[in-house]
């Protein structure tokens, strides 16, 4: 399974920024520089898995979302994610997308019981 660090660098500062974090603090925290950070942030350096595992403890957390956006303790994690993929569409490119969704969202779900 290859992973995709600047996706992982994303949700790492999302969640540190839902904690009200700097880099620096978060770094601190860590015993680690603040450069160190940055480049995960941004994708340029792996992280290893006990160095994951001290970023979710101080992050709250679960590895299963930094590393692939699940999340059992979270229900809108495919929310997130979805507008997280949306950062960067040129406003064509997010109509379009809208044009695709629409019609899945307004769909009515035949449910028979």
């Amino acid at each position: 399974m290859a992973f995709d660090y600047s996706v992982i660098g994303k949700r790492i500062r999302q969640a540190r920024e839902s904690k009200g974090l700097t880099q620096e603090q978060l770094a601190e925290k860590l015993d680690v520089s603040n450069a160190y950070i940055s480049k995960i942030e941004r994708g340029r350096t792996p992280i290893n898995l006990d160095r994951l595992s001290e970023l979710c403890i101080t992050l709250e957390e679960t590895p299963e979302y930094i590393l692939s956006g699940a999340n059992n303790g979270t229900r809108d994690y495919m929310r997130n994610e979805i507008i997280a993929m949306l950062e960067g569409c040129s406003a064509e490119k997010i109509r379009l997308i809208s044009q695709v969704i629409k019609p899945i969202v307004d769909y009515k779900e035949n449910k028979h019981s």
